[in-house]
């Protein structure tokens, strides 16, 4: 299976509306989501911004064909606001694709596009998320890598930090 990582064209707002949709789904096991009257879960509000930020990156993964998920990366630090650090802000992969190497393919391929220092910050409740994000860098950095466990205004949950020495030019 062939998987791809595509820069999100505004044309892919109502794929990525649909896929926030999956993604706070899975997130209400852990987050206390609840779905509208309308029987969506209110998540629009992370898609309508789409194109307004230029540190904001969305992309879609694609396995063959198919639609995989998807990532936003921001080039700037949600914990601390410096622009000079990548934060992978969002990234969900459809159960589908899931337990085959596919998920840490693509982060490690957004880690190879983007240079520079890495925050991937999880919550607390989502173990599921820190066991992946610890075995994706681990594998990608060779266990070079910080992890810190925060509690506070800024987060609260693990994050891991790195530094991707790599310069392909697109993801």
């Amino acid at each position: 299976m062939e998987t791809r990582i595509v820069a999100a064209e505004p044309s892919a707002r109502e794929a990525l509306r649909n896929l926030f949709q999956l993604c706070a789904y899975d997130f209400s096991e852990v987050l206390p989501l609840e779905v509208a009257e309308t029987g969506r879960f209110d998540v629009e509000s992370a898609v309508d911004t789409f194109g307004a930020d230029p540190s904001r990156f969305p992309f879609l993964f694609r396995a063959d064909v198919h639609i995989a998920g998807f990532a936003i990366v921001d080039h700037k630090s949600k914990l601390t606001g410096a622009s000079d650090v990548w934060d992978m802000a969002e990234f969900f992969v459809l159960r589908r694709y899931r337990r085959a190497g596919i998920g840490t393919a693509l982060a490690q391929r957004l880690f190879d596009a983007h240079p520079g220092e890495w925050e991937v910050r999880q919550r607390g409740a989502n173990g599921a998320a820190t066991a992946f994000w610890r075995r994706a860098i681990a594998a990608y950095t060779g266990d070079r890598f910080r992890e810190e466990l925060l509690d506070d205004d800024r987060w609260r949950g693990p994050v891991q930090r790195f530094t991707s020495a790599c310069m392909t030019q697109s993801p």
